[in-house]
């Protein structure tokens, strides 16, 4: 570890901390729970080669091997020589490694017996059972990664979508922290010259003036501004779009959850109030990650469960990005269909109107008129006619332009979003300060307030609690 790195360390976290993370050798089961062809315990630390060395019999000492090389041979138990398992051991030796520490991965067969065996054998030789993303924080805080594209290996194991890993990806390779990076040294330049200013105003240093400060600061808001413009379309593709179908009893709500995930998840018959709970299911359409919510039909009943039901629907409904409404071709408009109509007053929503292979006994001009400009749909389920136009609405309804992934810079987390929002507001500060009137290091006060905050997004001024909670989110070895 360089003594860069241990100095920010010990700015932030305390001494024991840092003394805990230069000594201790982490142990975790990097692969899921369950039976399968492999499973791989991976230790990172300073003794995370001599301990595996105590377990692993082959033809060379691990410590003897050359790093980044995979090596066949048995892990026996040191205390009773006992065989243990037949496995593949990758030696990497740091800096050049994920968490620039000393790396050990020890692969083998991934039953649930001889994998937690293994791992019980390292951490019984010295090794100690890793935190929740305790390896990914150790890639941090030794200056592997920053804290955003920490965050982004965290969106790529969820990545539901082809788009939304393209997103993490470009985020885990620096794509939006160069960018932060490079409005905090804006930031920083306009800093340095006011209080150059300030404090040596007998040398011939450039004068910042209000013009100058002015036009940095609406270049760093101006940016700013780029990124939240990406924000929503962001965060739907890293957490999905929570979508819910409503409608009458029977309308097919069942129907199109079938439809969309191509897979008979819902029972679909005649009868009404078949769907009696909430259903949810993740889809893909068209890149657009979508929590799918099949609700019960939300109608007044005497029936006790369905009741339940119908309450759990109008909760979900509140809680929605987008709302998917089915009416019935089939059946004039009722008092209910209005009601629904009312209940999604003002929200993301697109109104099916299925059952297309019957007659038409529906007003669709009424339909249009209840729908406020919301799209309206139709669609037979039952022959499968309308998805595509479906699909195409859906993505049109928040990506107007399409998805564009590999010249975008997307903002998609909560928390980076939530920066953003506080450092343009206080980038504006200073811009309307400057329109004002106000002496330059007045409105600087704000200027180093906006760096402070981007500097939350990579991890720069950042406490060590929000870190742990940050890694505490990630899963055991990673």
């Amino acid at each position: 570890m360089d003594k860069l790195n241990i100095d920010f360390m010990k700015n932030v976290f305390s001494a024991k901390e840092v003394k805990k993370m230069e000594t201790d050798t982490i142990a975790a089961i990097s692969t899921p729970m369950g039976e399968g062809a492999i499973a791989i315990i991976r230790l990172s630390g300073p003794d995370s080669i001599g301990i595996a060395d105590k377990l692993y019999n082959g033809k060379r000492k691990l410590k003897e091997v050359e790093s980044h090389t995979i090596h066949y041979g048995k892990i026996n138990d040191p205390r009773t020589g006992e065989h243990v398992e037949e496995v593949m051991v990758s030696v990497l030796r740091g800096p050049k490694t994920f968490t620039r520490e000393n790396i050990v991965e020890i692969n083998c067969h991934g039953g649930l017996m001889s994998v937690n065996r293994v791992l019980e054998l390292a951490l019984s030789q010295g090794a100690r059972l890793a935190e929740p993303g305790e390896f990914t924080k150790r890639a941090f805080l030794n200056g592997r990664i920053d804290l955003l594209q920490a965050e982004a290996v965290m969106d790529l194991i969820r990545a539901k979508t082809d788009r939304a890993m393209t997103v993490a990806m470009g985020q885990m390779e620096g794509r939006l922290s160069k960018l932060v990076h490079q409005l905090r040294q804006t930031l920083l330049e306009i800093i340095a010259s006011v209080e150059v200013n300030i404090d040596y105003p007998e040398y011939d240093a450039e004068e910042v003036t209000n013009h100058l400060l002015l036009d940095k600061a609406q270049m760093v808001h101006d940016k700013i501004e780029e990124l939240l413009v990406t924000a929503k379309q962001g965060k739907i593709l890293r957490e999905g779009l929570s979508t819910v179908i409503i409608g009458r009893p029977n309308v097919g709500k069942s129907s199109l959850l079938n439809s969309l995930v191509h897979e008979n998840k819902a029972i679909v018959t005649d009868i009404p109030g078949t769907t009696r709970d909430v259903i949810e299911e993740y889809v893909n359409i068209r890149g657009v990650p979508l929590r799918l919510v099949d609700t019960a039909g939300i109608r007044d009943t005497e029936d006790i469960v369905e009741r339940i039901g119908v309450e759990r629907s109008r909760k979900v409904l509140k809680e929605a990005d987008l709302i998917l409404l089915l009416l019935n071709y089939h059946e004039s408009l009722t008092y209910e269909d209005r009601q629904l109509f009312e209940a999604i007053k003002g929200m993301d929503a697109i109104v099916i109107v299925n059952k297309t292979d019957l007659d038409c006994r529906i007003s669709l001009d009424e339909v249009q008129t209840l729908a406020c400009g919301q799209p309206v749909i139709t669609t037979s389920l039952l022959k499968e006619e309308g998805i595509d136009d479906l699909e195409q609405a859906i993505a049109s309804l928040f990506f107007q332009q399409g998805i564009e992934t590999q010249d975008v810079t997307y903002v998609s987390n909560t928390r980076h979003i939530a920066l953003l929002a506080q450092a343009n507001e206080a980038i504006n500060e200073a811009i309307n300060s400057i329109g004002l009137g106000v002496p330059v290091d007045m409105a600087q006060i704000d200027v180093r307030r906006t760096w402070e905050i981007l500097g939350e997004i990579v991890g720069d001024t950042v406490s060590d609690s929000l870190i742990d909670q940050l890694f505490s989110q990630f899963c055991l070895g990673k």
